[in-house]
């Protein structure tokens, strides 16, 4: 298992009009078809966290059989972007794929902390982060976004639904718990999302590789807290 960090400083330019013009555009590029292998090898998760004015990322590779991690890269970036509903990806792309970049192992699919296809605009980080990797990924939130819930099935799972169009699923992955939202973010279809995300969840709520990137970032985050006190 490899980490590693470097922090780099950008100049935001950003235009909340230019944002959703974008995300309306470039959902037209979302595939919801399934391109995963079948035999999968590696899966990633990724998350940020966030000091007053730095993200920090992760990104963590697990074995998919295992579900041990195997590599694991973290980075930091000047918070560009202020959190603002529906243009989360616009904050978080350009730490997460720092991260992603430095990774030996290519994933063959990632998950996303945030919603895929599950968006106003069809359009969130998962599918935003999909697209500009033309990578298969699948976006899992912990809180729905839009879209009415239907009722549960015996896998336990509930359609949601906006304009008519399932949009993703809510997902009960541990008895008595809160479910979780997944939906398409790119490459894959929903039956595909469902079966990775179930396979990670026989523990915690979270996927695993969600989970451990999670705490990634936040240690990464205490570290770099406690060397700028000591300065």
């Amino acid at each position: 298992m490899e980490s590693s960090n470097t922090c780099r400083k950008h100049i935001p330019n950003f235009s909340v009009k230019k944002a959703h013009f974008a995300q309306a555009t470039s959902s037209k590029r979302v595939i919801r078809r399934d391109t995963i292998p079948k035999r999968i090898r590696y899966v990633s998760g990724v998350d940020v966290a966030y000091t007053p004015k730095l993200s920090i990322s992760a990104a963590v590779v697990l074995d998919y059989e295992s579900l041990s991690i195997v590599e694991s890269k973290t980075t930091c970036t000047e918070t560009e972007v202020p959190y603002i509903p529906t243009l989360l990806a616009f904050r978080e792309i350009r730490p997460t794929i720092s991260a992603i970049k430095k990774l030996r192992l290519q994933p063959d699919v990632i998950l996303v902390d945030g919603h895929g296809v599950m968006h106003p605009h069809r359009f969130g980080l998962a599918s935003h982060l999909g697209v500009v990797l033309s990578r298969p990924t699948i976006g899992v939130a912990k809180n729905p976004l839009i879209g009415k819930t239907g009722r549960h099935n015996e896998a336990g799972w509930a359609p949601i639904v906006d304009s008519g169009e399932v949009i993703g699923v809510e997902l009960a992955t541990r008895k008595g718990i809160k479910p979780v939202y997944l939906s398409i973010g790119h490459m894959t279809s929903l039956s595909r999302a469902i079966e990775i995300v179930k396979h990670f969840t026989s523990r915690y709520r979270i996927p695993e590789p969600l989970r451990l990137a999670h705490i990634k970032a936040l240690e990464e985050k205490r570290r770099i807290l406690r060397s700028t006190l000591r300065k």
